[in-house]
């Protein structure tokens, strides 16, 4: 995880001959400083792979398309909603929802996620028997949500708010009402039943993701969705905004 949260989004994924930036929601500088600090070179990624069209997504996609040559891979709605931030990029991959693709060879399945956008996707990643799904900016975790996150030994999953936080804090109502709607976020409560519903024996690392820095703090996030996980040996840990994450591995 390069960073998470309202300011900015960005997910480094690779195996052993591919590698590519899931969404790239910081400044092109800021990306390849984050990925400096976990010693990649942004001249060897093979793809950016887009999720939505809100800024805190594609703020750094279009200048690192075309620094470095990227091909973007994005749900042709998604390409029309982000066209005036995208600028111009010379390659464009459109995927469907629903119907996975590969680059070299690394597996990506897209799927249909609630959220208040044009196209919005998860993502599910394999390669080698290996599998890692990624769903933030969740209204709700539908049937389709859960199916998909089935069998992943890596989880990247929203927890955006504490419900008495959220009702509680500065927020104007509109946007209270909004983040807790069904094409909102998911609050801790909500991630935790989520992961419940998909805890197996393999699942080794949790990521909770897209933290409100207003109306949820670490601790309570790792608190309630840790719940899901007294029967497990799987590692919780919390994305961050202001700095990378560590490689996590399966």
């Amino acid at each position: 995880m390069l960073a998470s949260g309202s300011k900015g989004n960005a997910v480094y994924v690779a195996n052993e001959e591919t590698s590519l930036l899931l969404d790239s929601g910081l400044s092109g500088v800021e990306i390849e400083r984050r990925l400096s600090a976990i010693n990649v070179n942004p001249s060897d990624l093979d793809a950016i792979v887009v999720s939505h069209e809100h800024a805190d997504h594609v703020r750094g996609v279009g200048v690192l398309s075309r620094r470095y040559d990227l091909p973007v891979y994005i749900s042709r709605k998604t390409c029309r909603a982000a066209t005036s931030q995208l600028g111009n990029i010379k390659t464009f991959q459109h995927f469907e929802c629903g119907t996975g693709f590969s680059i070299n060879s690394l597996h990506v399945h897209p799927f249909s996620i609630s959220h208040d956008a044009d196209d919005p996707a998860g993502f599910t990643f394999q390669s080698n028997g290996a599998k890692a799904g990624i769903a933030t900016d969740l209204g709700i975790a539908t049937n389709m949500v859960k199916e998909h996150l089935r069998d992943c030994g890596i989880l990247i999953l929203e927890a955006n708010h504490d419900p008495e936080m959220l009702m509680t804090g500065t927020y104007p109502w509109p946007v209270k009402q909004r983040i807790k709607g069904r094409s909102g976020h998911l609050s801790n409560e909500d991630s935790r039943n989520l992961l419940s519903a998909l805890f197996h024996q393999n699942l080794s690392h949790v990521v909770l993701a897209h933290l409100s820095e207003e109306n949820n703090t670490p601790e309570k996030a790792m608190a309630t969705v840790g719940q899901a996980l007294t029967r497990s040996m799987a590692r919780l840990s919390v994305a961050t905004q202001d700095k990378c994450g560590t490689l996590m591995f399966l």
